[in-house]
């Protein structure tokens, strides 16, 4: 016995493009480790989330860059892409790109971030990454990169 008629499941139609970017590509997003400028008890320096495509294809979704902030910094925009979004606890920058990145390119989040004014000179802060997620990439194992945070005396005022 057949259910009611609104129960039906009934045929999307799609365009051809779009049953295009719902194929997944063939490609390799790696995050490629850059460390931040030292900065002083603070002051500003810039994580840079750089992510290429290892290829051979395209992507055809989007991605998502997220960087993990260590403890003794707070995100500070503007950030790069425009629309990153920042977690509820400030402990995550997260920021998404469309598809269309071609193979051996890259693209790169950037997020500012103040140091803690109480923190002393000469420390390194640990336990900061940068991660990619894409439902095209194949190769997870090189999806995530850490990073550290050198504090440095403050310049001298000229």
């Amino acid at each position: 016995m057949a259910g009611p008629v609104w129960a039906l499941p009934h045929p999307v139609r799609q365009s051809a493009a779009h049953a295009a970017a719902a194929a997944l590509s063939d490609s390799d997003l790696q995050v490629v480790s850059i460390a931040p400028d030292p900065a002083p008890p603070g002051g500003l320096t810039t994580i840079h989330g750089f992510v290429q495509n290892d290829g051979p294809e395209t992507t055809a979704s989007p991605f998502t860059i997220t960087v993990a902030l260590p403890r003794g910094v707070t995100p500070e925009g503007p950030f790069f892409p425009e629309t990153c979004e920042v977690s509820a606890n400030r402990r995550q920058v997260s920021c998404e790109f469309g598809p269309g990145l071609r193979a051996n390119r890259s693209a790169t989040a950037l997020v500012p971030v103040r140091l803690s004014a109480d923190l002393r000179e000469g420390t390194t802060l640990r336990g900061g990454s940068v991660s990619v997620r894409s439902l095209d990439d194949r190769h997870p194992s090189n999806n995530r990169g850490a990073f550290e945070i050198n504090v440095v005396e403050a310049e001298p005022d000229s």
